[in-house]
């Protein structure tokens, strides 16, 4: 298994444990750090929805949490046949903490996408900004 099978099998079982009772739309996130560990996360909905919390999201926070500052690659499963991205508030943590880092996309059976976050976010807002 190469790098991106590894972290998308991690995404996979991560998805196993979403919480999210109100959509049905489990979602699953595996990080890489530099070191080579795997930190993963799941949805965790709540019923006022702005408090949900995203795959990837859990993730990151779970990986800056215990320590881990420095990435190389992000896996995101969803049970969708289209490409499921980050949104929007997970590519904004995802730039400031990550960087420019791969994505890998992953429906429950394949692939559908690979690119590089600065494809999902062309003109971030970061420290350059301020």
């Amino acid at each position: 298994m190469d790098e991106s099978e590894v972290l998308v099998a991690a995404a996979r079982e991560a998805r196993e444990r979403a919480i999210a009772p109100y959509s049905g739309f489990r979602v699953g996130a595996a990080l890489r750090t530099t070191s080579g560990v795997v930190v993963s996360g799941c949805n965790i909905e709540n019923a006022s929805y702005g408090l949900t919390t995203c795959a990837e999201r859990v993730a990151l926070l779970k990986a800056l949490s215990d320590g881990h500052r420095d990435f190389v690659l992000i896996a995101v499963v969803a049970d969708a046949i289209a490409p499921v991205p980050p949104c929007g508030p997970c590519r904004q943590l995802l730039w400031e903490y990550c960087g420019d880092i791969p994505v890998v996309l992953a429906s429950l059976t394949a692939v559908t996408a690979r690119l590089q976050l600065a494809e999902l976010l062309p003109f971030p807002f970061d420290r350059r900004s301020l």
